[in-house]
């Protein structure tokens, strides 16, 4: 899909639409793993110096079936870089198929409210759990959100972005 049609590209305009303004930069790479974004994220807090960091993190190292304690450590050192900053991290939720099993799944779920509280961050809910259940936001692949639902994720994300930043 043309990066002007993705949800973080048509966020600025539903926060505006919402009553917030914000610059967003986005910094995501389709496919990166939270190795990928631990790694990217000191360059990228230096060049921006933002306010606020949303981590939507860790969906390819669920589908790869890293381990959750991996993924767990990697975003629990973003968070405290984030912090270090005297940014805001925001977590967003993110869970996985039962590909690897529901012990799996279950326990890559959990990293994510349980990092929220130790780390006494926000957690935003996972739009995907939204949208899967509409055929027609979905690509082939049933794992990707297609164009028709990115206005709707844009949306669902600036009234969940602005509950927590106020």
């Amino acid at each position: 899909m043309p990066v002007e049609e993705s949800w973080p590209v048509l966020l600025p305009e539903q926060l505006t639409q919402q009553g917030k303004t914000l610059e967003i930069i986005n910094a995501s790479i389709s496919g990166d793993t939270s190795g990928n974004g631990l790694a990217r994220l000191p360059a990228l807090l230096t060049q921006h110096q933002p306010d606020y960091v949303l981590l939507e993190l860790g969906a390819n190292d669920g589908l790869r079936g890293f381990a959750p304690d991996i993924v767990s450590n990697n975003l629990m050192v973003m968070i405290d870089n984030i912090k270090s900053k005297n940014a805001q991290p925001i977590l967003m939720q993110i869970h996985v198929p039962t590909n690897y099993g529901k012990r799996y799944s279950q326990a890559f779920s959990n990293i994510y409210p349980a990092l929220s509280e130790q780390q006494n961050i926000p957690l935003m809910p996972f739009y995907l759990e939204y949208v899967i259940t509409k055929p027609e936001w979905m690509k082939s692949d049933g794992l990707h959100p297609n164009v028709k639902a990115q206005p709707w994720i844009a949306e669902f994300v600036a009234k969940e972005l602005i509950k927590v930043i106020e």
